[in-house]
């Protein structure tokens, strides 16, 4: 058995052995277990990656790369790390009566489910197969957000399914639309028209510009909604206020990243084919609208979860954005920025769990003095809120650092845009931060039970990757600027 076949298949067979254990307290352990698997066998399969390079299924069904290797191993640790912190995290949940014992089988089943599903789109070669991925992600997303099964959350579900299945059918048009324009060059009888690798290598170039740039349109509208890009992002803050902590921690970590792992494969296929800027220029566009509008957002916020995912939506726009100027500096950001912003942000939602625990409630005006009730969770919300505005000398000041110089390269009067961006950003997020943490606690402010080990590795590595990048990432990263950039790096 292959090592990316005990990837994809411990997550899958951990789901099934979960559904059967229910809600036993066993349960937990064998969510981690689960997980601790995952992860080991995804860096043995990139570690052999790194030493022979990109990697072919028999079937031709699943293709590694640099590229999805790293992503793939991304999302196996901060799936891990989350299952430790969601052990307790959600038995307290069950003590607090805001979950039952039966509907945890359902949480840890779905748990496993939505990380099958994302590692399949990762690792898949076929691009009918990653959109069915990204549908089944959908779907399980759905049945963890209505968790609580209070009329908000159920609410909040329902229009999660509704906008992403409206925006994933977009999506479905736009690949069958590739699938058309691919027909006539590869031919319907090599069963291959959808293999990534052979649109890529032999049909890319030949491909329908018409077709191929109608196709892209739809693609981005489509995998754009999951991305979270304004002005498709409707669902994102509701998601993440109503469902399970835990559930928002890989939700804004892992999914969204996925999402955008689509889209610029398919802007690969499309710079290929077009041999003009056309994707690139689209996705600045709404990249730069993304990050702009979110920021603008952050100052409205009264709920600490949405507050943040809209901090989740402002990176992902200034990803998108990166991504669309494409070559070498900018794409090595966005692939830096990705990394560190998923470690993050997984890491402040995991604080944010506790620290709405602590409070009893979501609601900002409410929770205050968490450095003086609970110095680990206020001292974890504050350092995970520094690094995320991109404070010296964690990695996003690097990977943002890299992307404004990369701007000021290629477009120099978006730089002034951007800048703005990330001052309006910093003043939304501190200016609530502030009494949250240093503010006057209630009176009978208890604190809880809290596993901040997740919290510690997470913040721990993205302080390495800003004082010194390793040099095994940095080659890695270098490799898939390579194969995404096309370009040798200066």
């Amino acid at each position: 058995m292959t090592m990316l076949e005990i990837t994809l298949l411990a997550p899958f067979i951990g789901g099934l052995l979960l559904a059967w254990i229910g809600h036993r307290t066993l349960a937990g352990w064998v969510n981690v277990a689960t997980g601790v698997v995952t992860f080991a066998a995804s860096l043995v399969m990139a570690l052999d990656v790194f030493a022979h390079g990109p990697q072919l299924s028999s079937g031709h069904l699943f293709y590694i790369d640099a590229f999805n290797v790293y992503l793939v191993v991304l999302t196996a640790f901060v799936g891990m790390t989350t299952s430790i912190f969601s052990r307790p995290y959600m038995r307290h949940e069950v003590e607090r009566g805001r979950v039952t014992d039966r509907r945890m089988r359902l949480y840890h089943s779905m748990y496993q489910g939505f990380l099958f599903s994302m590692l399949l789109a990762l690792s898949t070669n076929n691009l009918g197969i990653m959109w069915v991925a990204m549908e089944s992600a959908t779907l399980t997303t759905v049945l963890l957000i209505s968790l609580y099964r209070t009329p908000q959350s159920i609410e909040a579900a329902w229009k999660y399914f509704v906008l992403c299945g409206v925006g994933i059918a977009q999506a479905l048009f736009g690949t069958v639309l590739i699938y058309f324009a691919a027909e006539n060059r590869v031919g319907a009888e090599h069963g291959d028209t959808l293999l990534w690798t052979v649109l890529h290598d032999t049909a890319a170039a030949n491909l329908d510009p018409a077709v191929v740039s109608l196709a892209f349109v739809f693609l981005l509208v489509g995998y754009g909604t999951k991305v979270g890009l304004v002005p498709l992002h409707n669902w994102l803050p509701d998601a993440h206020s109503e469902g399970p902590t835990p559930m928002s921690a890989v939700l804004s970590g892992l999914l969204l990243n996925v999402a955008l792992y689509a889209l610029v494969r398919f802007k690969m296929l499309v710079d290929a084919s077009l041999h003009t800027e056309l994707a690139g220029h689209l996705m600045m566009g709404f990249g730069l609208l993304s990050f702009v509008v979110a920021g603008l957002f952050l100052h409205r916020q009264h709920d600490i979860k949405r507050m943040y995912s809209y901090s989740s939506i402002e990176h992902m726009g200034l990803m998108t954005f990166a991504f669309g100027i494409g070559g070498p500096l900018a794409t090595f950001g966005a692939l830096l920025h990705m990394t560190v912003n998923s470690l993050t942000k997984s890491a402040i939602f995991v604080t944010v769990g506790y620290a709405s625990q602590l409070a009893g409630t979501q609601r900002i005006e409410d929770i205050r003095g968490l450095i003086r009730t609970q110095p680990s969770i206020g001292w974890g919300l504050l350092i995970g809120t520094v690094a995320i505005t991109g404070f010296p000398p964690f990695g996003v000041f690097i990977s943002e650092f890299l992307l404004l110089m990369a701007t000021m390269k290629s477009w120099p009067w978006l730089t002034i845009p951007l800048l703005v961006g990330f001052g309006v950003a910093f003043a939304g997020l501190f200016r609530h931060l502030q009494p949250m943490v240093f503010g006057e606690p209630p009176t009978g402010q208890k604190p809880v039970r809290a596993n901040m080990l997740p919290v510690a590795v997470h913040l721990t590595l993205v302080l390495w990757l800003g004082l010194s990048i390793p040099t095994f990432l940095s080659n890695w990263f270098e490799q898939a600027t390579l194969l995404i950039a096309g370009a040798p790096l200066r």
